[in-house]
């Protein structure tokens, strides 16, 4: 029943507290009054430091931690490839880029505020890029539809880059217009570039989603139009290539003693990257940002592991490639010389570099990072001279000579 707090009844002068108060000369009703003030105030601390209201404080952007953030449309299906992708510390649902100083999903949804659903990232910039980033992005989304995604229609599901510094705008201006020239999509990107606005972190229960409710994930994924519309576009856009009839240089294998005795004959630097399974310095070795036409041979055996048509920038400051020049020209390893395990990729001589999981989504998703020091280019104008010949398949009619 209600309480009748209009009732003049006397407080139970025997409670210890009241006796103190009144020790005090305060009487029960500041009592009551000063007891209120202090619950609210706990109340309110207590409800700041947990509600998806309070906006996120941008963390110190520094060599080990950047910042990210992403309006993709429904944020769980944002949240999952990059809360996925190596290096990435931590992604998180919310919303963005309203005047409010609130925003919560009741309000977001229903589009009474000029939030989007966004996800902002934490990430390691030594280990995935912010341009890696922003590429899973654009093969998450429909960067052409000005009215929302697939099925959830309203401003509130437009998609935008917010960026954090006049570095990421240049980088996302510069996929944009690298995407708007693929000829990918049938019309122009329309996705908005903005600079970043305060971020509040939505609902607990919105958070890792994909993790809590797979099997609801999968099913929104699928009925809203999104999964099939990726499966679709990467289908569009790969890259068919046909195997060469022969391998031009004939027999790679070597015994471990020949092996040995070529090492021997590497610089030191190439010594230690492929036998001693080191790493060369990134934006400081040789190919990282080597854009001719060519393809990529082992140093010592001169067998060929990668072509220049499957390389692209990673940001990372090493020779980076969406593929091997054919499916078994490196052979994969399991490598826990590190905290986390990674995958190493190993020629027939000995390290190459490692192979992870955040390549570009519309070319099979794998980023082949080398080390230059394992590689040898050649150029696309010897390759008939070098014995080559039956890779040129991987160049147009109008690039070979």
């Amino acid at each position: 029943m209600k309480k009748d707090w209009s009732t003049n009844s006397k407080p139970n002068r025997n409670n210890p507290l009241l006796k103190h108060l009144t020790i005090m000369n305060i009487d029960s009703t500041h009592m009551y009054i000063a007891l209120g003030i202090i619950v609210v105030g706990l109340i309110v601390v207590f409800i700041t430091r947990i509600s998806p209201e309070a906006p996120l404080t941008e963390i110190t952007r520094d060599s080990t931690h950047d910042i990210a953030t992403f309006a993709g449309g429904c944020f769980w299906c944002i949240e999952a490839p990059l809360q996925e992708t190596d290096g990435v510390i931590e992604a998180v649902s919310g919303y963005t880029g309203g005047k409010e100083s609130t925003a919560k999903y009741s309000l977001v949804s229903n589009g009474t505020t000029r939030h989007r659903e966004a996800v902002q990232v934490i990430f390691n910039p030594e280990i995935v890029s912010y341009q890696e980033l922003v590429r899973i992005f654009f093969a998450r989304i429909d960067p052409i539809d000005e009215g929302g995604q697939f099925t959830d229609r309203g401003y509130q599901y437009t998609t935008a880059v917010y960026y954090h510094s006049s570095e990421q705008q240049q980088i996302v201006e510069d996929i944009v217009g690298e995407l708007n020239d693929s000829g990918k999509f049938d019309a122009k990107i329309v996705t908005k570039l903005l600079p970043s606005k305060p971020f509040y972190p939505a609902e607990e229960y919105h958070q890792d989603y994909y993790l809590k409710s797979t099997d609801a994930y999968k099913e929104y994924e699928r009925g809203s139009g999104r999964a099939d519309y990726i499966e679709e576009i990467a289908l569009e856009n790969e890259i068919e290539t046909k195997a060469p009839s022969v391998i031009p240089r004939g027999d790679y294998d070597y015994t471990d003693e020949e092996i040995a005795k070529l090492l021997e004959n590497l610089d030191p630097l190439a010594y230690h990257v492929i036998a001693e399974e080191g790493t060369e310095e990134p934006f400081n070795n040789s190919y990282w940002d080597n854009k001719a036409d060519g393809i990529y041979v082992d140093t010592v055996t001169k067998e060929p592991l990668f072509s220049s048509t499957h390389k692209y920038d990673s940001g990372t400051g090493w020779p980076t490639f969406w593929r091997t020049i054919e499916d078994d020209s490196v052979t994969l390893h399991e490598d826990n010389s590190l905290p986390v395990t990674r995958t190493e990729i190993r020629s027939g001589t000995g390290h190459v570099g490692h192979v992870f999981d955040d390549g570009p989504v519309t070319e099979g998703g794998m980023r082949f990072c080398t080390n230059s020091a394992s590689l040898l280019f050649i150029p696309k104008e010897d390759m008939v001279d070098e014995g080559y010949e039956n890779y040129l398949y991987l160049f147009s009619e109008d690039d070979i000579e």
